[in-house]
């Protein structure tokens, strides 16, 4: 009788550990200290097991929101590039035509209305790739964070779920859009004011190239605030500048690591960018068959890591809130994320979902 209920009892433990949900979380849910000393490869391995073990919810979400986001980045290449070349075509022509003749009126007008298209055409672009980036940010850290709970995950419930968190992506996006405007315009500023008062010579120079680099070190860390600020405001009651403040004191001890995997995951996109650009844009004597056959391969790769980009940010929350000492609590994590669907309340002026824990 002891004898069954033992091999019973080991059954069950086997049969848990080697489920779906649980190769998944075992390292998720392992003690939060362990987290912290995660490396560069077991990143990117936790990545890959998370995407195809759940393959089905992410396939969905990616043919869903990261697809069209992938379309329209290559495909803003490609038109800008036509507008362009029309826009350069109609200025050399006007530059050897006598002004004041009626082609030259003609061709003013059309490069004014080809400026206008151009332009038009940036604002769109942004617009779309600026929603669905958020679309598809709300999906996929909702969708890891409902595993890491071991919540019931549906496609249905996820798209539900990403309109209600994509308001709070986008209040957390606008404070970020304001910083990064006042820092581009302090460093524009700084970078005229180098001109204007040093001398142009070498240590003009040296000066000029010192704030050079200060200034893109800067900007790769604001980058790196708030992708990490985009995931805490969808995991935690906090979104917009106190989302903001909680990333820049997570991310204190774990720059190395943050801004290793973006200088690998940005090395890679301007990689396949340029291959695009050159493979297919631009390459006009290539067979229409090899550029279609290049632009198929970019698109995949792009598709992909713009998948891996998001799943690893997430999976780079979990690491800074263990460097820090923070246990996520499962069950008030579940309850928040269950807040989006209206089903539950969270306790107002309380982060929930978090506690210290000490080692």
């Amino acid at each position: 009788m002891k004898v069954n209920l033992l091999v019973t009892l080991f059954k069950d433990h086997w049969d848990h550990l080697h489920s779906p949900l649980s190769l998944i979380t075992q390292k998720m849910d392992r003690e939060q200290e362990l987290m912290q000393f995660l490396g560069l490869f077991d990143i990117f391995k936790e990545s890959f097991k998370i995407i195809i073990t759940w393959k089905k919810i992410f396939i969905q979400i990616t043919l869903t929101l990261i697809l069209p986001l992938t379309f329209i980045f290559l495909a803003h290449l490609e038109i800008s590039n036509l507008i362009f070349h029309d826009i350069e075509d109609t200025e050399l022509k006007r530059r050897f035509t006598n002004p004041g003749t009626k082609r030259y009126t003609n061709l003013s007008n059309m490069l004014s209305s080809q400026w206008i298209t151009f332009w038009l055409f940036k604002v769109a672009y942004f617009t779309m790739l600026f929603i669905l980036s958020l679309l598809s940010t709300a999906a996929v850290v909702y969708t890891i964070a409902s595993i890491y709970t071991g919540r019931e995950l549906t496609f249905k419930k996820v798209m539900s779920v990403v309109p209600r968190v994509w308001k709070r992506l986008m209040v957390t996006f606008v404070y970020m859009f304001l910083g990064f405007l006042t820092y581009n315009l302090f460093g524009a500023s700084l970078l005229i004011f180098c001109l204007m008062i040093l001398p142009d010579n070498l240590f003009w120079a040296i000066v000029t190239y010192i704030v050079l680099v200060i200034y893109v070190m800067g900007f790769v860390y604001m980058t790196i605030i708030y992708q990490l600020a985009s995931v805490i405001s969808v995991l935690e009651s906090s979104y917009g500048i106190d989302a903001m403040t909680k990333s820049t004191n997570l991310i204190k001890g774990c720059r190395a690591i943050a801004i290793t995997i973006f200088l690998l995951l940005n090395m890679a996109l301007i990689l396949i960018q340029f291959s695009f650009e050159f493979l297919v844009v631009e390459a006009g004597l290539l067979k229409v068959w090899k550029r279609v056959a290049f632009g198929v391969l970019c698109f995949v790769l792009l598709l992909t890591l713009f998948l891996f980009g998001l799943v690893i940010q997430t999976i780079l929350y979990l690491i800074c809130k263990s460097y820090h000492h923070e246990n996520i609590d499962k069950e008030d994590l579940s309850n928040h994320l269950e807040s989006y669907l209206g089903d539950y309340e969270p306790l107002n002026g309380k982060d929930i979902q978090l506690e210290h824990y000490h080692v």
